[in-house]
């Protein structure tokens, strides 16, 4: 079967099927490109392609970027907060007086719109 034929059959441009790229080979930038992220390994794309063209490569920062990325050489997020982890133990029941206090600021308004605050401290066995 031609393909004319063929592409008309499962109604495909023609122009698809026979595109060959002429893009350049970019081994060289490639192998460059993971030199300077392998000596600077907090580097974003960003400084590095600013460093390549201090290097004298000229490259538009879309094409580095892209090489950068099929490379796979972004650089991880830093963790964020470390949370608790687990369970935490039920706080013991006091026995007697003056063996746990809580504390708190309680604040409110007037009617007249003045504010006001209130340092609470209550002891837990007898409050």
């Amino acid at each position: 079967m031609s393909q004319r034929r063929a592409c008309e059959a499962l109604g495909v441009d023609r122009t698809t099927v026979r595109y060959v790229s002429r893009r350049p080979d970019d081994a060289e930038a490639r192998t460059c490109i993971r030199e300077l992220a392998g000596q600077r390994r907090r580097f974003g794309y960003r400084r590095l392609h600013w460093l390549l063209c201090r290097e004298g490569w000229t490259m538009n920062h879309k094409k580095f970027r892209r090489l950068y990325r099929e490379e796979r050489l972004q650089v991880r997020r830093r963790g964020g907060r470390k949370r608790a982890l687990g369970t935490r133990a039920p706080l013991a029941i006091p026995k007697g007086p003056n063996q746990r206090w809580s504390l708190d600021f309680v604040s409110d308004a007037l009617v007249c719109g003045r504010r006001f605050r209130i340092f609470a401290l209550v002891d837990d066995y007898s409050r």
